[in-house]
């Protein structure tokens, strides 16, 4: 059964009727610039082929109702406030919440939801299934919303409804992707840039690699690390990190006493600046060559940011042994997946290669696909 047709499914089981519509988010895997985007910065993610699908049906009686292939008894709730609806339901309560937080009044609804986006994998299942449903909102609901503004009020729903600190960068990336192109985005203006990105042509692929490792946002370290970072700003007399260039490093880093500040502040300027470069470089055609930063962006993570565990780290170490041009683990950290850029040919002999040396040291086995860049938000 294909995901649509489960959704479907579990809509009519769970209301007794057909849904009105279907509107689908993708997951995303982030090529580049990781953890720029909550310091005003840069970042080049782009929209996974795997998407949430939500089945969406108008309300009878002027509640709110979800349910998922994973939890097949709905959560209902009716107009609510942060911390009225918990669990995997206050997504879904978080969106309402923040449409109506930004002027527009959405329609009471019944939703059931299916996934192909990997839970807790680092690919931003949580913002595919914010965006599917803000997109049926919207469309239900005839409501005006530019589709600029419509990553903010997701971002707001995570941030301020269900508590996870994240950036813009998930939400513009389940929204704004368009097939074959990586979205450059500027996490203080929101202004976009539509980047080519057909490997194929190339004669390369972008091999995803699922560590299995648990990787979880909502408990301290994602918040550590952006408190650190707001503390830096504070120190330098910048607004944000994204203020800081590369050439003034040294005398940042001299002004701040505190090891910890100096290594996530290195990180930040440093994985900035790296992304400019990756896009410089995609822009004039040359796609190899984004390999090293790459590559250099992992060892920030791991040295500076300390945000990998050790089956990223060995399947980064690994793919670069198997001949990829460059690998990084992509995502919020602390688990989730890696990403290799590799030649087309080599996908089942990298992916054979990271399996054997899990297996070898007792890892959860990895899962692994070559990720194609595809569209954002949609009715299907």
């Amino acid at each position: 059964m294909s995901i649509s047709a489960s959704a479907v499914a579990a809509f009519t089981s769970a209301y007794g009727e057909e849904p009105a519509g279907l509107w689908a988010a993708p997951g995303r895997v982030n090529l580049i610039g990781e953890h720029t985007d909550y310091n005003d910065g840069f970042v080049l993610p782009f929209a996974l082929p795997q998407r949430t699908v939500a089945a969406v049906g108008p309300s009878p009686d002027g509640t709110f109702a979800v349910c998922s292939t994973l939890a097949p008894e709905p959560v209902t709730f009716g107009i609510t406030e942060p911390g009225e609806v918990t669990g995997w339901g206050a997504y879904v309560a978080g969106v309402v919440w923040a449409l109506r937080e930004a002027g527009f009044e959405p329609p009471a609804v019944r939703i059931a939801i299916d996934s192909e986006v990997p839970l807790g994998s680092g690919l931003s299942s949580s913002a595919a299934l914010e965006s599917s449903v803000l997109t049926a909102l919207i469309d239900l609901g005839g409501l005006d919303v530019p589709l600029e503004r419509r990553p903010a009020i997701a971002q707001r729903a995570e941030n301020l409804y269900v508590g996870a600190p994240t950036g813009i960068l998930d939400q513009s990336a389940s929204i704004r992707c368009e097939a074959g192109k990586a979205l450059f985005l500027d996490c203080r203006s929101y202004e976009i840039e539509q980047i080519p990105f057909d490997l194929a042509a190339a004669g390369l692929a972008i091999l995803v690699i699922n560590s299995n490792a648990p990787h979880q946002h909502v408990d301290g370290e994602y918040g550590a690390r952006r408190k650190s970072c707001e503390e830096s700003a504070a120190i330098l007399g910048v607004t944000a990190l994204r203020d800081v260039g590369v050439d003034d490093l040294p005398g940042a880093l001299d002004r701040l006493g505190d090891e910890v500040l100096r290594k996530r502040t290195r990180h930040i300027v440093t994985e900035n600046q790296r992304v400019l470069d990756t896009v410089a470089l995609l822009r004039a055609g040359q796609v190899r060559e984004i390999g090293p930063l790459l590559t250099a962006s992992h060892a920030s993570m791991r040295d500076d940011f300390e945000i990998t565990v050790d089956q990223v780290d060995v399947a980064v170490s690994t793919a670069l042994a198997a001949g990829a041009y460059g690998a990084r683990m992509t995502g919020g950290g602390f688990g989730g997946c890696v990403l290799a850029l590799i030649d087309a040919a080599r996908a089942d002999e990298t992916a054979a290669a990271v399996a054997a040396a899990y297996a070898e040291r007792g890892f959860t086995a990895p899962t692994s696909w070559v990720a194609v860049a595809g569209p954002g938000a949609t009715k299907l």
